[in-house]
């Protein structure tokens, strides 16, 4: 039994979506899950461990929508300024990002933002990147695009309709015929399809997509047809809540700890009715996704105005749960659903045979996911992460 780490929880849910459960230990070796067992049954005197009994232990978030290139900012000309950097200063703000991520347990993303930088980025790390990113390049909105995307990218992600707050889309929009032609012709790499409105989200499904991403109006119709065929959901809730608490003001949202940043404008008349509408409608429609049986995976779109890279999943997971899924199902969405969609292998549900990474929150599983915010520790292959800092401020 040497060599065998021993971490106790007092709360633990593995990520399966199956029930919570107490008083658990799990052994690992050689960053590996070897046996899970009530704590009960611990051996003694077998080797290290790790008490954490006061706290809860889940698996590692996964973030299927997120730019780590572009800045959140609420400030117009900062996000241009990023925009129009160069290599070294989006480099910086590519680590910046990464290391927003990790601090807040998101240890795997889909990226839809400069692939070849962040291939760069990833080959130049010696040590490999503390987080597992999937990227398709920038947004495909072409047949041409589509092609130069599928040559390299992990995955294709396809703008068959504008995101659901942008009033106008820069880009023309694809046409049935186009989008079949590109998903015809991906290189057996699996294709998310940004759509909207009942219409396009029905001839995306039409066209053989793998996963759907926002679908905002789509109906019950096309959430049955999603469950039939096993096409994952990335709903991107938080959207429509950001854009909805800067409605009355005209400004833009983000929410950080808990705290409301809002830059000042104008009111756009009908915009709070509107936005309201949205989430509301798009939260009903989470609720028939779960009753119909789709898989749904959490996707915050950081990096668009206000939606931090981050700690911005705990408030798309708030979302769901107000949508009626259970912390469990949540944390399922969270984590094991995207995890497995995008071949993230080292993350997912704690099983045995699995890898030993994983995020310890302080409390009960019902301060969650608020307390994702501040975690107690991350655990990396087996250990404790060595760019994790409960306190950095403290720290620093």
């Amino acid at each position: 039994m040497g060599g065998i780490r021993f971490i106790v929880a007092g709360r633990f849910i593995d990520g399966s979506g199956a029930d919570v459960r107490r008083n658990v230990f799990l052994a690992v070796k050689d960053g590996i899950i070897i046996a899970i067992g009530s704590a009960a049954d611990l051996p003694l005197n077998e080797g290290v461990i790790d008490d954490f009994s006061h706290c809860t232990i889940l698996p590692a978030l996964v973030d299927c929508s997120i730019s780590l290139l572009r800045s959140p900012s609420v400030d117009r000309r900062v996000r241009l300024s990023a925009e129009e950097a160069g290599f070294a200063k989006k480099t910086a703000m590519l680590e910046k990002h990464i290391s927003y991520c990790h601090a807040h347990g998101v240890q795997g993303v889909a990226d839809s933002d400069d692939r070849d930088l962040v291939k760069r980025y990833q080959d130049g790390m010696a040590q490999g990147c503390i987080i597992d990113i999937r990227t398709s390049g920038r947004l495909c909105h072409s047949r041409h695009n589509a092609t130069c995307n599928s040559l390299g990218g992990d995955f294709l992600k396809v703008g068959y309709s504008g995101n659901i707050e942008d009033e106008e889309s820069p880009y023309s929009r694809l046409n049935h015929e186009d989008l079949c032609h590109i998903l015809q012709h991906r290189g057996g790499k699996k294709a998310v399809i940004v759509a909207n409105g009942p219409q396009q989200v029905e001839e995306a499904l039409e066209s053989g997509c793998d996963a759907i991403e926002q679908g905002y109006g789509m109906g019950e119709d096309n959430l049955r047809r999603m469950a039939e065929k096993d096409v994952l959901w990335i709903p991107s809730v938080l959207r429509a809540k950001n854009a909805l608490d800067g409605a009355g003001s005209g400004g833009n949202v983000c929410c950080r700890f808990s705290q409301r940043y809002v830059a000042p404008g104008k009111p756009v008349p009908g915009a709070e009715a509107f936005w309201k509408k949205m989430l509301t409608e798009q939260l009903t429609q989470l609720r028939f996704a779960r009753k119909f049986g789709v898989t749904t995976a959490v996707g915050t779109g950081a990096g668009s105005v206000g939606i931090l890279h981050g700690e911005s999943m705990v408030e798309e997971m708030k979302l769901f749960i107000k949508a009626g899924y259970s912390r469990e199902e949540t944390i399922r969405s969270a984590s094991e659903n995207g995890a497995r969609f995008f071949g993230m292998k080292q993350l997912g549900a704690l099983t045995v045979g699995g890898k030993a990474t994983f995020l310890i929150a302080r409390g009960t599983v019902k301060q969650l996911p608020r307390k994702l915010s501040y975690l107690e520790g991350i655990y990396v292959d087996g250990g404790p992460s060595i760019t994790y800092r409960k306190n950095p401020v403290k720290m620093a």
